[in-house]
């Protein structure tokens, strides 16, 4: 239980970490809206950051709530907003 309850404090703390990326960093040319996708695409990054830093941390004993788990999954849902607000948004 204590797993899933680390998953989901991921998928939170990813939405919100792209969605403040968006709101510090303003893009002149953008057009509005785009906040659901990029919301989704930070917790999508969380998870698998998280999962990552829990496996290369703490293999032994993986759980969610671990250090590495969350500064991973913190890392990695910026890195995907970082990738979406100037990588493929400007393809678009």
């Amino acid at each position: 239980m204590e797993n899933w309850i680390g998953i989901g404090i991921w998928i939170v703390m990813g939405a919100v970490i792209a969605l403040v990326m968006k709101a510090l960093v303003k893009n002149p040319d953008e057009t509005p809206g785009h906040s659901v996708v990029l919301a989704v695409l930070g917790a999508f990054g969380a998870v698998i950051g998280g999962m990552l830093g829990v496996g290369i941390f703490h293999f032994y004993d993986p759980l969610a709530l671990s250090a590495g788990g969350m500064i991973s999954a913190a890392v990695f849902a910026a890195f995907m907003g970082f990738l979406y607000r100037w990588g493929v948004k400007a393809l678009i």
